[in-house]
């Protein structure tokens, strides 16, 4: 996903400079809802849109219907506004609004929300779209990504949030672009943006605990403290549905495909280090320790571990261990 393509749209729609077609498409839907969402806002007046603005399903809707909705001509207004929400409904039959795409109503703004699909690039539709309208693909970010577009997007509003509590809100939170930016909502509410966001304050209004937490897993286990891991891993286990045992596996995965990649490299300058390994150059340091205490023949053994130990936890192999047992185990293995 390109966030300057995105900018620049929204950067037109805030000068009032409107596509006739804006075709939303991807697997992230943040950005679909938000442009969606300021379209719906920014064109009409309150007033216009009682008789130019109509919202449509693609589950109740045809093809045809919507189309001889968006050739109809505004009242008292320069624009009518179309919103087709759940287009994906309609997949079967998208490319049916090719021959529209190709002669859109400049009168007419049709707004079409295709989420967690999208569109085939070598068809039709897809090109006749971009003649005269908007495609935008919404993927999502890889999670190496993440921290600078939390880091981004509380600038826009002055705030700023310390690097540690920004990589716990990743490791809790994942990718997903919509739960963070409630997360960091409510964080705006309650302080004021000359406060750095703090792991307290993460801890204190998000409910991550900011001493037992994957971040601070991983800091154990490249470290060397095995005691820390252990402790860590009991509040994990008492703690599940915070912690699932599968979110943690994942992110010790990452851990150690990150330790394996800093030995294979021939640059090991910090901002290399940083940018191949996608993380921030604060915790680079970590990793060149980590780097001592396992190498890449122990880091292979390691995978291995973590793959048996997915298997277990999804019943494969007939393990009668609990979860609390297996995450312990390992850590043991990994750290002896």
């Amino acid at each position: 996903m390109n966030l300057q393509e995105i900018n620049s749209i929204i950067s037109k729609i805030n000068n009032k400079v409107y596509s006739p077609v804006y075709f939303l498409m991807g697997e992230e839907t943040f950005y679909i809802d938000l442009i969606s969402n300021m379209l719906e806002t920014c064109i009409l007046t309150e007033d216009e849109k009682e008789f130019n603005q109509t919202i449509l399903y693609g589950k109740d809707s045809s093809v045809e219907e919507i189309v001889s909705y968006c050739k109809r001509y505004p009242m008292m207004s320069k624009y009518q506004v179309i919103i087709l929400k759940e287009a994906q409904d309609l997949s079967r039959k998208i490319e049916q609004f090719s021959d529209y795409m190709l002669n859109p109503l400049i009168s007419t703004v049709l707004i079409i929300n295709y989420k967690y699909k999208s569109l085939d690039k070598r068809k039709k539709l897809f090109k006749n779209i971009q003649k005269f309208g908007v495609v935008l693909d919404c993927q999502k970010f890889y999670d190496n990504k993440i921290p600078d577009w939390i880091i981004n997007q509380l600038k826009l509003d002055n705030y700023s949030i310390n690097i540690k509590a920004c990589q716990m809100l990743v490791d809790y939170l994942g990718n997903d672009l919509n739960k963070i930016n409630n997360q960091l909502n409510k964080l705006k509410i309650i302080f004021s943006s000359d406060v750095e966001i703090s792991p307290q304050h993460i801890q204190d209004h998000i409910g991550i605990s900011k001493d037992y937490n994957v971040f601070e897993l991983r800091n154990a286990i490249g470290s060397g403290d095995i005691t820390k891991a252990l402790t860590i891993s009991a509040y994990f286990s008492s703690n599940s549905k915070q912690y699932p045992i599968q979110m943690t596996l994942s992110s010790l995965f990452n851990f150690f495909i990150q330790i394996f990649q800093y030995h294979s490299l021939n640059n090991k300058s910090e901002i290399n280090i940083s940018t191949i390994l996608g993380i921030n150059r604060f915790f680079v340091k970590d990793y060149i320790i980590a780097s001592k205490l396992y190498s890449m023949k122990k880091i292979s053994s390691i995978i291995s571990l973590i793959k048996d130990c997915d298997l277990k936890t999804k019943g494969v192999g007939g393990s009668n261990s609990s979860e609390k047992d297996i995450l312990r185990q390992l850590l043991v293995e990994i750290m002896n």
